[in-house]
């Protein structure tokens, strides 16, 4: 494989503007069909096989109004000493709003206002058709109207709802622009040149274009969410970031030592794109796992992601060596072309080296202590996972400042905490229709049940819906509970003897039953992921242990991660500082979701790391030099990677959407270990430890995997060197023997 990537490299940095057209031309065909062709990107819950999905599909194939989304009008007069009873003004405010609700475009039906018992406070909901038939236009309709009944008017009034978490979009652009500017300065202070810091940017912004661009048009294949851009972004910048970096920096190394441009371009995409193909492969086949979930919009923001990150990886290996080769030396920038005295080249040299040298050889010479030390670290980190809590926030975790919290708010206080999240049930009575009052007198005398509405019979359709309210909140595990055990304790005494059927439905049921799809499903997710990455690190470096220690690091890591989340979201550990103004119990997803992303990113450093190992041990034959000599000539780079993922990820936090902020904190967590406790301590002191055991591949096993040609630098030809031969010669002497003396 390096072989070819070399010649691809070389071919790139000769013909670059042919490189450049050819990409041109496919990212003007792309976006321009995406454009003409492409479709709307649509939100869909549905997952098949889930009982509060039967529930949704009973009630539209009933044409049942309660099978699609509602929103919440909530009102209470700006007086506090008012009530409704008491204001002719206040309720005669309250008919208009009703009247103009049901105005609405897609407005299905407006319910009689429902008055607290205090008096004080109205609820109107208001029905909506399913998720298929509505778009964001429903939505602003809705706070358009809000607002102008709000103008003038003695009542406050607040919305809230489904249609709100179908359809609010959290604000775009501020994470990005907060990692973009920090990749700016992190590369700017370790490149010091502008076109180097350039590159990385402008290709993973061009990357990230080009892969958001075709998701209109994978719409035909699978339905994708709406949010898919905004999170594949997190990913598209970061992967796009590092893998840029890598090359560059690598083709630095490589102009340093006297070689030609076209030269250091081609060494370069030999050896670190040799590393990005493999580490993008990695990535790709962790994010493709999320498949194994059995969700349609977690299986479709996998492939779509996984597009992006396959554009990155061609796009490094192909783009950026055109761009590189035009560069030439003023990649460089206020750095001298060339060097002058061997004083000066070893100056240089040591400068890179000799920090994370001298670490290598400090944690070799300490290996059990920074193994013990750093693996009962990382244990303590990922101990509070022990007390996970599943469960989707409700509106009650926003800022009060948004309307849909105080509208939670107002409801919790007039009416109770349940209702905000209403269970409805869908009862099969086609057979039956008896089976309807003694089912409602099972429920409400469930201790997790505050009451019923009356139920709805459509005798015609064979179906009654019943509408139950919790004694607790959405987000609540006891409401999960009570979901249970409604499907397993009180409907079977009812319905066991009769052919009707009922189904818990409504937003609350239907995320508990996806967080348990997705649990159920997350070891085989786990070992299906590291068993894939295993097989592919294997047939990469020759080796069974190298994998094995790759794969428990990085779950180690991720362990950790876990555990941060639940010392802030669930304990409340310094949740102030990231503006969460409640508790929340983990997005049910949410493990899965970052095991995918996690670990195929983890795998991009060691793969970065390890591929400089191995190339120096295929020289040497020296497994502890080799591994020094790794930490010593990339720790740098992938710290500089790190902080700026870091930068992108923690960008998010800033964000108000409480599921954005557990994503992008998880995600820097991670990073941030994986970088600094994983990558510069714990993989040198185990490589140390195990010595040459490291490479160990069973004879039957080295006979049965394919030959790659992944032998790096030592397997391509003799450089091309600048003019002066001798001088440049000398170059490559001198660099031999100042990493030489480093690894020493």
């Amino acid at each position: 494989m390096s072989h070819g990537l070399y010649r691809l490299g070389r071919f790139a940095a000769r013909r670059p503007w042919i490189v450049i057209g050819g990409w041109l031309v496919i990212a003007i065909a792309v976006i321009g069909a995406s454009g003409v062709f492409g479709r709307e990107l649509e939100d869909s819950f549905a997952v098949p096989g889930l009982d509060s999905q039967d529930a949704v599909d009973l009630l539209t194939a009933a044409g049942a109004d309660q099978a699609g989304l509602t929103a919440q009008v909530v009102t209470t007069p700006f007086d506090e000493g008012l009530t409704f009873s008491e204001s002719a003004a206040a309720r005669a405010e309250l008919a208009e709003i009703q009247a103009g609700l049901a105005d609405l475009s897609h407005v299905l039906v407006v319910s009689e206002p429902s008055i607290s018992a205090d008096d004080t406070i109205a609820l109107i909901r208001v029905q909506y058709p399913v998720l298929e038939e509505l778009n964001i236009d429903d939505l602003e309709n809705l706070k358009e109207f809000g607002a102008e009944a709000q103008a003038g008017s003695p009542l406050q009034i607040e919305l809230g709802g489904d249609l709100f978490f179908a359809f609010e979009e959290p604000e775009t652009g501020v994470g990005e622009m907060i990692g973009i500017i920090a990749a700016v300065i992190i590369l700017l202070v370790a490149f010091g040149s502008l076109i180097a810091m350039g590159l990385p940017i402008g290709l993973a912004l061009f990357g990230l274009a080009l892969g958001i661009s075709t998701m209109a048009l994978v719409t035909y294949l699978i339905e994708v969410p709406s949010w898919a851009p905004q999170a594949s972004s997190m990913i598209g910048l970061g992967v796009g970031i590092d893998y840029a970096l890598f090359l560059v920096t690598r083709h630095r190394e490589f102009l340093s030592r006297g070689m030609t441009v076209e030269e250091a371009v081609g060494r370069a995409v030999a050896t670190a794109g040799q590393a990005v193909v493999f580490a993008g492969g990695t990535v790709v086949i962790a994010i493709l796992g999320l498949g194994f979930a059995g969700v349609p919009f977690m299986t479709a923001f996998g492939v779509v992601a996984s597009i992006i990150v396959l554009i990155m990886v061609v796009a490094s290996v192909t783009l950026l060596p055109a761009f590189l080769g035009l560069a030439g030396h003023r990649i460089n920038g206020l750095r001298r072309k060339k060097r002058e005295t061997r004083e000066e080249l070893q100056a240089d040299f040591r400068e890179e080296n000799s920090g994370w040298g001298r670490w290598g050889r400090h944690v070799s010479k300490n290996a059990w202590a920074y193994l013990i030390g750093s693996t009962v670290l990382l244990l303590a980190l990922a101990a509070p996972v022990l007390d996970l809590r599943l469960g989707f926030p409700d509106e009650g975790a926003l800022p009060e400042s948004r309307t849909e919290r105080q509208a939670y708010d107002l409801v919790a206080e007039g009416f109770g905490p349940g209702i905000n999240g209403p269970f409805v049930i869908a009862v099969d009575i086609s057979e039956d229709p008896s089976v309807v009052e003694p089912l409602v007198a099972a429920i409400v005398a469930d201790e997790g049940i505050a009451n019923v509405a009356p139920p709805e019979v459509n005798p015609d359709a064979g179906v009654a819906i019943l509408l139950a309210f919790a004694t607790t909140s959405p987000q609540d595990g006891t409401t999960r509970d009570t979901i249970t055990r409604l499907r397993a304790e009180v409907f079977p005494p009812v319905l066991d003897d009769s052919p009707a059927r009922a189904h818990v439905g409504g937003q609350t049921a239907s995320f508990a039953d996806i967080g348990e799809r997705v649990n159920s499903r997350l070891p085989l997710f786990i070992a299906a992921v590291v068993v894939m990455s295993f097989m592919l690190l294997t047939l990469v470096f020759r080796s069974v242990v190298v994998p094995l220690k790759a794969a428990l690091l990085n779950l180690l890591s991720i362990g950790a991660a876990y555990g941060v989340l639940v010392m802030v979201f669930q304990w409340g550990w310094g949740m102030g500082l990231i503006g969460l103004e409640a508790t929340v119990p983990i997005v049910p997803f949410m493990p899965m979701f970052m095991f995918a992303i996690l670990f195929g990113l983890s795998m991009d450093y060691e793969v970065f790391l390890l591929s400089r190992v191995r190339e120096e041990y295929l020289v040497t034959g020296d497994n502890d030099g080799s591994v020094i000599h790794g930490i010593a000539s990339t720790a740098r780079v992938i710290t500089s990677a790190a902080l700026i993922m870091i930068s992108v990820f923690l960008g998010f936090v800033l964000g108000e959407d409480p599921v954005i902020k557990m994503m992008g904190l998880g995600l820097a967590t991670a990073i941030f270990v994986d970088a600094t406790i994983v990558r510069v301590v714990l993989v040198p002191a185990t490589m140390k430890l195990m010595g040459d055991a490291n490479w160990w591949l069973p004879a039957w096993l080295d006979r049965l995997l394919p030959t790659i040609d992944i032998d790096g630098e030592a397997g391509l030809p003799e450089p091309d060197m600048e003019a002066e031969p001798e001088v440049d010669q000398e170059r490559v002497l001198i660099s031999a023997s100042v990493g030489q003396e480093s690894i020493r």
